[in-house]
């Protein structure tokens, strides 16, 4: 039960008596049991157990990205020690926005230092530190991966949400990525659900012949929406996360995502114990997992290539 994550026990009354992290994330509480269960191993190897010895306060935005300065003004008035921005871009800048003097670690899949929320990866300065996801050679992996799966050609349609601030970045490496592999990109922008809806029946209409979903904790918020369109429709698609796949969707490659919040809790457990953010450079995932949904290939009618499905590390059957 979801009441048994994030409610507070017996010792967590005495709140005043603990340190508080505040907890921002972007999807809904139900929906993060799994990072937050990793979330909690790595505050523990740092000596920290919730109601022992530190209190958390969570707010989740419900994928929802006009809910992030409510929700960041409420912890900054609860006087946390810690803000850890499980957000993506729009709510880690809404956090490093709203305040300067409480720590932040956040989880971003862009450059946080092209953003301006760090001065280098390595000396980050300032009050916040994390861990960045951020490279153009994951699109063009994903891109590859596609081009695998449609040998006869045709153009890739990719997502993107223009609310993003990275939403050109984005692009730009996509574009470069299928220039390489001779296949040319439509971008269609949805950050809406009615928008989404929408590029589906376009990707119908001009008969793309896949689908790349750009990083953005938006899509993540619906990738169950996201995994019964491309179903409906018959286009293979290939996303960031493994929460995708988990959830219907096609194919993901990305670093996996509850070594990335491990890794917040390690670093917020650190600056607990007295490490200053500006100290801690920001991390950057060395390990990336393919994972493969083989239900999602047969209900649309595509057959994963054998060479592709010996190198996944996750195989949903």
């Amino acid at each position: 039960m979801i009441a048994a994550i994030i409610s507070p026990c017996a010792a967590y009354a005495q709140k005043g008596a603990l340190s508080t992290i505040g907890y921002l994330g972007f999807d809904s509480a139900e929906k993060s049991k799994e990072l937050l269960v990793a979330f909690r191993d790595g505050l523990r190897t740092r000596g920290f157990v919730e109601g022992q010895n530190v209190a958390i306060e969570y707010r989740f935005a419900d994928g929802k990205y006009d809910r992030f300065p409510e929700l960041i003004a409420g912890l900054i008035q609860d006087r946390v020690q810690v803000i850890v921005a499980a957000t993506g871009t729009n709510g880690v800048l809404a956090t490093t926005a709203a305040t300067k003097a409480i720590p932040i670690v956040f989880a971003i899949a862009m450059d946080p230092v092209h953003l301006g929320i760090v001065s280098s990866l390595n000396r980050p300065g300032g009050n916040a530190t994390g861990v960045s996801m951020y490279t153009p050679q994951l699109t063009a992996k994903r891109l590859e991966l596609l081009a695998e799966l449609t040998p006869g050609g045709g153009t890739i349609a990719m997502l993107v949400n223009p609310t993003n601030p990275n939403a050109n970045v984005v692009v730009s490496d996509a574009e470069a990525a299928a220039k390489s592999l001779g296949r040319e990109i439509h971008v269609l922008k949805a950050s809406t659900d009615e928008q989404i809806a929408a590029t589906f029946d376009e990707i119908r209409n001009r008969k793309h012949a896949a689908l790349l979903v750009s990083p953005d904790a938006f899509y993540i918020a619906r990738r169950e929406q996201l995994a019964v369109l491309c179903e409906q429709y018959r286009v293979p698609a290939t996303y960031e996360w493994s929460f995708f796949v988990k959830s219907g969707g096609l194919m993901s490659y990305s670093p996996r995502i509850t070594d990335v919040s491990r890794q917040l809790g390690i670093y917020a457990g650190k600056i607990l114990s007295g490490t200053a953010p500006a100290d801690l450079p920001v991390e950057q995932p060395t390990k990336f997992e393919l994972a493969i949904n083989l239900k999602a290939a047969k209900a649309i009618g595509l057959s994963i290539p054998a060479n592709l499905l010996a190198r996944a590390d996750e195989v949903i059957e």
